[in-house]
């Protein structure tokens, strides 16, 4: 036994031999990446020169390459707050996206958070002959936009993709309905979407599927890509005698002569007596009797000098301080203007609508007609800094992408969940309550931007705000929530009964409701009136 070696003799041979075996797997998975990939940007090495910033001067924001916080990889950084961003990449060769299906992937993670702006990127169409990437901006066109976008009562997952209408010639944009929401954290999150041209999108953030939609289908896209049949006459006008007004005032009613419009609303308590113990001759407040003038206090250019206020500590042990007056309490002679009472419109003939004509920008399709992607953009406004993009994929296999996901996004994402859970537990915050304060805002974020809310949202939003920064309070802005939204609802459902449609000419009735296409609606983000507050913090949309 004596000529052979011993195991510890082995083990760092045995070790080399492990390691150079890991070694050579990544690098034949680096290999089978690059060889499958259409396109990829890894980010781990200087991006000038390949990645062009825009010159416009709007664009004011800083791109840098830094590392992710606790790892050793490198991404692209949004360096500064409250900045417009603009910086592309122009494909070696489009990328057709027609009879195929094409992945798009991409990393970011949101370090400081994200409480306003975007972190999508454009996948932009062959531009205008003579366009260069410095002039990368808004207007830019593209084939589609896919990503995160987060501000107030908007907090999304985009997906929007522009289609060229055959009979007008225009570029429509189509967005994804009920789309995902963005992770409230600061973990590394990877966004895939994956395009089957022909027929859907599958969208899914870490790997896991959040949406799937139909191009064809108007329950998925808005507006619908294939537009209505007929639209309304934009010539047809409302005859001057249509009334529709459902209830008018009586013409018969007369004013009371009990009613007073003149009466107050409140009126001094004459029962009230005043407190024993009122301290009439105190003052509220008196001078600091502790208050010196100071040295170089200068009557002629300071003025005459006061010693500052304090509360009479004598009116802290008593009812009150100085004159005592009755308080007022509600007159209950007020009634108020007298209006008439609303009684049923002999008259009315119905809610008037225009005439149906034929859409002369409709046409049939079995499938979308995409533009070819021949850049990558990015091109965001955003109130927060430290938005870190990374591993930029376009592959035509699934396989090749969920590749990537794990082997480039999975272990880091694992190593951030782990530190998030250890400073969780250290700050008494199990990740159990975590996730539930997280649905439960998230869920009054979405109730905030119902459409039929859009009258109370400042008001809700103010109670969530508050709520954030108040966790004790938030039982109570729960049920206030819902007590609007109850509310709210209760009106619409018993407010009163639905009005029949009528015709002003019997060939010209209100034709049954058909699916229109809003070709005036520009952006689903523009569009929501709830987001109107938020429209000087947003960067500018593409119209």
């Amino acid at each position: 036994m004596e000529g052979r070696p011993k195991i510890t003799e082995l083990r760092p041979l045995l070790l080399f031999l492990i390691a150079a075996s890991f070694a050579f797997k990544i690098h034949a998975s680096s290999q089978d990446h690059d060889l499958n990939a259409i396109f990829y940007e890894p980010f781990n090495e200087s991006f000038a020169g390949r990645w062009i910033a825009s010159a416009k001067d709007e664009y004011k924001g800083v791109w840098k390459l830094s590392k992710s916080d606790g790892h050793d990889d490198y991404g692209l950084l949004v360096s500064e707050k409250a900045r417009k961003y603009a910086l592309v990449k122009e494909l070696d060769e489009a990328v057709s996206l027609k009879d195929r299906t094409i992945v798009l992937q991409f990393e970011v993670r949101l370090q400081k958070s994200l409480e306003c702006g975007g972190a999508y990127l454009k996948y932009l169409r062959p531009q205008e002959a003579g366009w260069r990437p410095e002039g990368f901006d808004n207007d830019s066109p593209y084939s589609i936009m896919f990503g995160p976008d987060k501000c107030r009562t908007t907090n999304r997952v985009h997906f929007i993709f522009k289609h060229k209408n055959p009979k007008s010639g225009e570029y429509v944009e189509h967005h994804l309905k009920n789309t995902p929401t963005v992770p409230d954290d600061k973990l590394t999150h990877v966004y895939t979407a994956i395009v089957k041209a022909d027929s859907e999108v599958r969208i899914l953030v870490d790997g896991e599927e959040k949406k799937k939609a139909r191009f064809l289908s108007a329950q998925d896209f808005e507006p619908a890509l294939v537009p209505s049949k007929t639209i309304p006459d934009p010539n047809d006008k409302k005859p001057a005698a249509w009334d529709d007004r459902p209830k008018i005032p009586d013409p018969n009613a007369v004013k009371p002569d009990y009613w007073d419009e003149n009466a107050p609303i409140e009126i001094e308590d004459e029962e009230a007596v005043k407190p024993e113990g009122w301290l009439d001759d105190e003052p509220y407040e008196i001078d600091d009797p502790e208050a010196t003038k100071p040295e170089d206090w200068d009557d002629e250019e300071d003025g005459e000098w006061e010693p500052p206020k304090l509360e009479n500590p004598k009116c802290s042990l008593a009812p009150g301080c100085g004159k005592w007056k009755r308080p007022m309490k509600r007159n209950p002679a007020y009634k108020g203007k007298w209006h008439r009472p609303l009684i049923k419109n002999p008259s009315y003939k119905g809610v008037w609508k225009p005439q149906q004509i034929p859409n002369p920008h409709y046409f049939k399709t079995d499938k979308p007609d995409f533009e070819p992607i021949a850049a990558i953009g990015i091109e965001i406004w955003t109130m927060q800094d430290g938005i870190l993009f990374d591993n930029i994929l376009i592959a035509d296999s699934e396989k090749v992408a969920e590749s990537y996901r794990r082997t480039t996004w999975n272990p880091k994402f694992k190593v951030e969940k782990e530190k998030q859970r250890a400073e969780e537990a250290a700050a008494g915050l199990s990740f159990g309550l975590y996730s539930i304060h997280k649905i439960i805002f998230d869920l009054l974020y979405k109730i905030a931007g119902v459409s039929f809310l859009d009258a109370y949202n400042p008001k809700i939003i103010d109670l969530i705000d508050k709520a954030e920064k108040q966790p004790n309070i938030t039982t109570g802005v729960i049920v206030s929530v819902l007590v609007i939204l109850l509310t709210v609802l209760f009106k619409i459902l018993f407010g009163g009964k639905k009005h029949t449609v009528a015709a002003h000419e019997p060939n010209r009735g209100a034709a049954p409701e058909t699916a229109t296409n809003p070709g005036t609606r520009s952006s689903e983000v523009k569009a929501d009136e709830s987001e109107k507050e938020d429209a000087a913090l947003r960067r500018r949309r593409e119209t």
